[in-house]
């Protein structure tokens, strides 16, 4: 089983609302919160672009 390296997102700060992602060596992004760690969403590069780029708008 590969190790995740979580990152902290820049965004949260300092807040206890924190949001981490970590990339696998397959390429699938994993995303997680501080408050429900076990709790992990996956999803492509791609996708992710697709969504951040569509709620700055």
């Amino acid at each position: 089983m590969q190790t995740l390296h979580w990152q902290k997102s820049t965004y949260s700060g300092d807040s206890s609302n924190c949001v981490y992602v970590a990339a696998s060596t397959t390429g699938t992004i994993h995303l997680r919160e501080s408050d429900e760690p076990d709790i992990i969403v996956t999803t492509t590069t791609q996708s992710l672009h697709a969504l951040i780029r569509s709620l700055a708008q």
